[in-house]
């Protein structure tokens, strides 16, 4: 049975990554089955999951694909994971899973570092998402002030934040679990709370709130909580 009349009697879960891509790129060309620029592109990609990492330029040095069709396939990568991002705003956030929606499309094919953040009211619904910094494929810049000011610019009562490993493994590093205690200082400066912190690595993840990582959650009202929130709202920096 061919991979297309299996995709119709059986859907996607059932097809393997190389027939599913084949089916998203249709024909192959001149010499060249279609199946054989599909293995290519996934050995240029390192994996299915490395496929949105890859712009159109790149997907063209895969024999087999032109422009045309390496912007095509793009188009509907672009497609797919905007879907995955359509989480509506409002929806609370009680656990580290809620949060996953909101971070794994974002973070996880990232080929570099970067530390995102959920802006929630007092129910713990969510405000906003923001990107807060961007790094290399090492490490990202962690600031607490950046993370707070968009927080309180936003009236936020807490925050959870995310950031990726492109190495694969979710695992927090000691420098992890030491950004994690300064941003949660910082928060009980302020009054926001940080909820948690998560790894996202591909398809993996990890939640250092669960790892028993992070202190006790406490946050008591501060005068500079207050002051900090009316500056804010008079445009003071």
């Amino acid at each position: 049975m061919r991979p297309r009349e299996r995709y119709l009697l059986e859907g996607p879960e059932l097809i393997g990554d190389e027939d599913l891509l084949a089916l998203a790129l249709g024909t192959g060309c001149a010499g060249l089955p279609v199946q054989h620029v599909a293995a290519g592109l996934l050995s240029r990609a390192g994996g299915v999951g490395g496929l949105l990492a890859l712009p159109p330029g790149a997907m063209q040095q895969v024999a087999g694909l032109g422009p045309a069709r390496a912007v095509r396939l793009h188009a509907s990568l672009s497609l797919g994971r905007r879907a995955l991002l359509t989480v509506e705003d409002g929806q609370p956030v009680g656990a580290a899973a809620d949060a996953i929606p909101w971070f794994q499309p974002r973070l996880g094919a990232l080929v570099r570092e970067e530390l995102h953040a959920l802006l929630l009211d007092r129910r713990h619904r969510v405000l906003a998402y923001r990107c807060i910094s961007r790094g290399n494929e090492a490490h990202t810049i962690v600031d607490p002030r950046q993370v707070y000011r968009e927080a309180l610019l936003h009236r936020a009562s807490a925050v959870i934040v995310a950031h990726n490993h492109p190495s694969g493994d979710p695992s927090p590093s000691t420098a992890d679990v030491e950004v994690s205690v300064r941003l949660m200082q910082a928060g009980r400066l302020v009054g926001v709370e940080l909820l948690d912190h998560i790894v996202i690595a591909g398809g993996r993840w990890c939640s250092l709130r669960e790892q028993g990582l992070l202190p006790a959650r406490c946050v008591p009202e501060t005068p500079f909580a207050a002051a900090g929130r009316a500056n804010l709202e008079r445009g003071d920096t």
